[in-house]
């Protein structure tokens, strides 16, 4: 997966990451668990594609503003950057044409934080969130990481602008 991290959500995801599974925490210190996806699934990808994208995008701050759900019960964080998100999404697509961001063709770029069930809620998930919101974060960076169970870890990090 390439991702953006939000390194100001992560004891927050890592925290609810390990009520569901801990098997998705890694003990990698340069992985991020809290992010906004920018490519996803990557199983093959082009790093100099990557490297190149991340030079020629500049960093740009962000805001997670609100919380709010998709239809398949997804709850996640809206962005106020959607254009910018976007922007990488597109990108990293061109060199990668085989994977469909987010399974469609015009992702909502957002951060993960739970699923409806008969336990969790919108409500429920901002209880949890209470105080952190709005979070102000700064994309200065793509991340390459694989996601799998006991196997998570950062394959490369480019920083934004060079």
């Amino acid at each position: 997966m390439l991702q953006v991290p939000v390194i100001e959500l992560e004891d927050w995801i890592v925290t609810r990451t390990r009520h569901y599974d801990a098997g998705f925490i890694s003990d990698d210190p340069g992985f991020h668990h809290a992010h906004i996806t920018v490519l996803a699934p990557l199983t093959s990808w082009d790093v100099e594609a990557i490297a190149a994208l991340a030079a020629s995008s500049k960093p740009f701050d962000f805001e997670l503003d609100h919380v709010d759900t998709f239809a398949d019960g997804t709850i996640y964080l809206h962005t106020d950057k959607t254009g910018e998100f976007k922007q990488l999404t597109a990108g990293a697509w061109l060199a990668h044409p085989q994977v469909r961001p987010y399974g469609g063709d015009d992702p909502l770029p957002h951060l993960t934080l739970d699923r409806l069930s008969a336990q969790v809620g919108v409500a429920s998930t901002e209880a949890l969130l209470d105080g952190l919101l709005p979070v102000h974060g700064r994309a200065n960076a793509l991340e390459l990481v694989w996601y799998r169970s006991n196997e998570c870890h950062l394959i490369g990090r480019w920083p934004l602008g060079g």
